[in-house]
């Protein structure tokens, strides 16, 4: 551990506060994280100084973390990714300056058929989170007609994820093309608060339903995972009653409070790990 005293966040919380939090929260981060590659962000100064991306395990990691080479024939070469799959790996990253852990959403083992979709909503400037959660709902309502189970939770800044676990039978293409066709009935039932648009300039005052995340190789904000704002917002799981009920914000949960809510809720997302869904019937209606 080094630099433990550097101020990560303006308000004061520091390096040491960043690996304190994800060891405390290693034994309900840890399930969602094991055997996903994962895309280094790294702040070495900070959320004020320069980030950067990083897929390739440094060279200088410890021979304890575990790595997983995956081909790339886009650039025709191996990237070997890191994989959290235990504490030590999880202090050693926040060491790193990993601020958020971003994971794909295939493990390794079944890795070209992802055993998680998702729905993100992006709210575009002049949205508000209510809208955000209104257009969650009408998600959740979709996937209820497809008999699909969707997994509310914050994504640490002004929008929502809905993670889909899959059975990991489907290939990335098929699993974008599904979440696709669920974005534009939404988008067809409420044009005036949805898009798919992928143009920023072109979304309005609108809610994006960047179902595109579902590609191969493109890595998610996983649960209780921190962000890089100011507040040291975590991506928190939600009940749907509360989204529903719309009077949460995504100030609500953060570094300070998120133990508490643990202790008061549990992990809201522990069926996420133990309940799959069969994406067949949506399939069906999708043109791959």
């Amino acid at each position: 551990m080094t630099n433990l005293d550097k101020v990560f966040w303006p308000e004061g919380l520091t390096k040491l506060d960043l690996i304190a939090y994800y060891v405390d929260m290693a034994p309900v981060i840890l399930p969602y994280l094991q055997h996903r590659p994962l895309v280094l962000k790294r702040y070495p100064d900070g959320i004020t100084g320069e980030a950067f991306y990083q897929k390739e395990c440094p060279a200088y990691a410890p021979e304890w973390v575990v790595t997983l080479p995956v081909y790339h024939a886009d650039g025709d070469k191996t990237i070997n990714y890191v994989l959290c799959n235990n504490e030590a790996t999880l202090a050693w990253l926040a060491n790193q300056g990993c601020i958020e852990m971003h994971a794909w959403l295939s493990s390794a083992g079944h890795l070209e058929y992802p055993d998680i979709a998702v729905m993100d909503l992006d709210p575009a400037e002049g949205t508000t989170f209510a809208d955000v959660l209104e257009i969650a709902l009408l998600v959740n309502q979709a996937l209820k007609e497809f008999r699909l189970t969707g997994y509310p939770k914050t994504s640490g800044a002004r929008g929502l994820h809905i993670f889909i676990p899959l059975y990991p039978r489907w290939t990335f293409r098929e699993v974008t093309s599904a979440v696709g066709f669920l974005a534009q009935l939404i988008v067809q039932v409420y044009p005036r608060k949805a898009t798919t648009e992928h143009l920023i300039q072109k979304r309005g005052d609108k809610v994006y339903l960047d179902y595109l995340q579902n590609v191969r190789g493109r890595a998610m904000a996983f649960p209780y995972s921190l962000r890089p704002l100011p507040g040291a917002p975590v991506s928190a799981p939600l009940t749907w009653e509360e989204v529903a009920a719309k009077k949460i914000t995504p100030g609500d949960f953060n570094i300070h409070t998120i133990g508490r809510r643990l202790e008061e809720c549990g992990d809201l997302y522990r069926e996420l790990l133990e309940r799959p869904n069969d994406l067949a019937p949506l399939l069906e209606l999708t043109e791959v």
